[in-house]
């Protein structure tokens, strides 16, 4: 875009690329909804498998049924957690793989000042984007007469 128009805006570069960027998004999608987390207890009496539509899998050993029902309910939710936890850390590894560093969410767990600023940051992009946007329209209209 030499001298701030659109004189040399490559119109079929431009969709080649959104093309592309959907047809990642598609793919991503589809890895996301296929990944299950995995937990097992450190005794092996409860496993559990959820996938991105909650819990697929709860596996009981016969042996656990010797547990309180207190005992068990809590490893049963302690196992969830880590089947859970599993699942997160693959959906963002897939999510970082696809998207670059963007696409890895788990910086902002420790951090929520980090999504705060990246929130303001993009707001601001897009204040600027939309300036440079009207302003070439405003631009096109007087050299339109219009």
């Amino acid at each position: 875009m030499a001298g701030g128009g659109f004189d040399d805006f490559d119109v079929e570069r431009f969709q080649e690329r959104v093309d592309a960027r959907i047809t990642a998004v598609e793919r991503l999608q589809t890895t996301l909804s296929s990944l299950v987390g995995r937990a097992r207890d450190e005794d092996g009496l409860v496993g559990v498998e959820v996938s991105a539509r909650g819990l697929s899998e709860l596996e009981l050993h016969p042996k656990a049924m010797r547990l309180s029902s207190g005992e068990l309910a809590e490893r049963i939710k302690e196992t969830m957690r880590a089947a859970s936890d599993d699942l997160y850390q693959q959906m963002n590894r897939v999510m970082a793989d696809a998207l670059g560093e963007e696409g890895d969410q788990s910086r902002f767990l420790d951090d929520p000042e980090a999504v705060l600023a990246q929130v303001k940051e993009a707001e601001s992009a897009f204040d600027r984007t939309a300036e440079d946007v009207l302003g070439e329209l405003d631009r096109i209209s007087r050299r339109l007469g219009l």
